[in-house]
């Protein structure tokens, strides 16, 4: 009897949650076919786009995947590993973040069956990664490269790329006069791997048509000071001096207390302040410099002194901006101004100053060694600004991918489709359950062409049909048909140059394969109650604590009581 009374065995603390076995595993699947589910309705050139309204009133109006992602504030544990998903496509390839969550979604929808069934998940996700090591041999086997293309040949493949990445935005209406821009700002910076060498300004006003490149550095002119207006606004190769110091009359910033026996003595203190400042101005002076950048104030001593010997400086300017201007006119950033030589000076064929709107830059161009460049973007409303430049860096990231992995497949839900019907055909001679998961994971890629048509409000079961019964020709010449977005039938899509680098299409199997993979391979979850009241007492303290200081504290600029 007393043997089989066995003591309790109390292993987690208590009000700790745990839930595990196949409901669990349900529960996850489901969560993150809602994520997908979210996000659905963007894709391709007809998707729609999301207004997200976060909690500081900030509006955001985007279909990009990635974007939409971050600015849900998912909670749920296995459903944040789509975000992370989408965020890895984003960094990696800069395109193909929808593409990349509705894949994981669908990879795990066509497996739910399975699980409810009671198939052990190690058998799918052992069939899921053999799928997934096919279809990417079977990318790279139909991929097309475009090396060994002149120039000329090669700007207009890339314009091709950039077109069809820009035609799922929202400036896909001008995704032509935008596609150009793109690659000649890629090819601007050459083999530079930063991407922040090419600069994307916004600016509110005018049309989308009105946005230019730049083959060099443009800036918003910075906060100025008086005598600003008296300095020349436009130069031929001058010589360029780039600062990280303060230019203006310092004050001490220590309490100092100095005792004087005679008042001539405070004058000679107040001379030496002013000797300090004019000795460096004299040293920029000397440098032969025509043009004077600093990332520091320069103040309006120093803006009346240059402009009386038609010198023009901008001080405050952005850092990054400033990194910019040294990569392209050969310039070094210089923290002292004393022996200041000629080859610390950077120099460009002209540098003037236009207005752009209600804003006005300040414009290098022609410049020397060239690894930079900037696009001034126009537009109406504030999000859609923001929403074009979202879409320039994807095109951007695109472009740079097509020109280091040059192979290029065809878009429009072809290679989806032929990899589909390769999966299918060879499932048929594996024996065992191994055929039905194979087939699973071939049917959840049709999600990608069925999804275009869907958004594009036209028969999906009638256009996958089509090209199902396209890519079954047994000398493959259906291959390269996909989606036709204009006529809701289907075309060669490669013929009319919807093309996307490889790279973007192997990465969202990939990284969807093995995020379906680890969802299904999680059993269990456990959730601590006290981590969760760890973080919500510490919200509440932050906000407390903000606003005791707004009532008792004394705010800045308030009177003394």
């Amino acid at each position: 009897m007393a043997s089989m009374m066995q003591p309790q065995i109390i292993l987690l603390k208590e009000g700790t949650d745990t839930s595990q076995g196949k409901p669990q595993l349900i529960s996850n699947i489901n969560a993150c076919m809602a994520v997908a589910d979210v996000v659905r309705t963007t894709l391709g050139p007809r998707g729609m786009d999301k207004l997200i309204h976060d909690d500081k009133g900030n509006t955001t109006i985007s279909n990009d995947g990635a974007t939409i992602m971050k600015l849900l504030d998912i909670v749920h544990p296995a459903a944040k590993i789509l975000v992370d998903i989408a965020k890895s496509q984003d960094s990696e390839v800069g395109d193909g973040t929808t593409t990349v969550v509705l894949l994981a979604g669908e990879f795990l929808k066509e497996a739910k069956p399975f699980i409810e069934d009671g198939v052990h998940p190690q058998n799918l996700i052992r069939s899921y990664r053999t799928a997934s090591f096919m279809a990417i041999e079977k990318i790279k086997e139909l991929a097309v490269s475009i090396e060994g293309k002149s120039l000329d040949e090669k700007r207009s493949l890339l314009a091709k790329c950039a077109a069809t990445t820009l035609s799922s935005k929202l400036i896909g209406g001008e995704k032509d006069f935008f596609a150009k821009m793109v690659v000649d700002a890629v090819i601007a910076i050459g083999n530079e791997d930063r991407l922040n060498m090419i600069g994307i300004k916004k600016v509110q006003g005018g049309t989308m048509r009105d946005s230019f490149l730049v083959n060099g550095v443009a800036f918003k002119k910075t906060f100025s000071y008086a005598g600003f207006e008296q300095q020349p606004k436009k130069f031929l190769n001058p010589n360029i001096l780039l600062l990280n110091i303060e230019l203006e009359l310092k004050s001490e910033k220590e309490n100092a207390e100095i005792r004087l026996s005679d008042p001539l003595q405070y004058q000679s203190i107040v001379d030496a302040e002013w000797n300090i400042i004019y000795d460096k101005l004299d040293k920029c002076v000397k440098s032969g410099a025509k043009i004077v950048l600093s990332r520091l104030a320069i103040g309006d001593l120093a803006t009346q002194y240059f402009a009386d010997r038609d010198i023009f400086c901008a001080g405050r300017v952005a850092e990054d901006d400033l990194h910019r201007v040294a990569a392209a006119t050969g310039a070094t950033v210089q923290t002292s101004v004393n022996n200041v030589i000629d080859e610390v000076l950077g120099s460009c064929e002209i540098f003037e100053e236009k207005q752009v709107g209600s804003e006005r830059f300040n414009i290098f161009s022609g410049c020397p060694l060239g690894q930079t460049a900037t696009i001034v973007l126009r537009g109406g409303a504030d999000q859609f600004i923001e929403e074009a430049e979202r879409s320039l860096h994807d095109a951007i990231m695109i472009v740079r991918r097509a020109m280091k992995n040059s192979t290029v497949v065809a878009g429009g839900g072809a290679i989806d489709m032929e990899i589909s019907r390769y999966l299918w055909q060879h499932a048929r001679n594996i024996a065992g359950k191994s055929q039905l998961f194979i087939n699973a994971y071939a049917k959840a890629l049709e999600v990608i062409p069925r999804q275009l048509c869907d958004n594009a409000g036209f028969d999906a079961t009638d256009v996958l049909n089509k090209l199902r019964q396209k890519h079954a020709l047994a000398a493959g010449e259906g291959a390269l048909y996909g989606v036709d977005i204009n006529t809701g039938g289907i075309s060669d899509s490669f013929a009319n140059f919807v093309w996307e680098p490889a790279v973007v299409k192997i990465n969202a199997i990939n990284a969807a394969t093995e995020a379906a993979c680890l969802i299904l391979s999680v059993d269990e979850t456990v959730k601590n109650p006290k981590s969760e009241s760890a973080q919500s007492d510490a919200a509440g303290m932050g906000r407390g604590r903000g606003g005791g200081g707004m009532r008792g504290g004394r705010g800045r600029g308030m009177r003394r009581r």
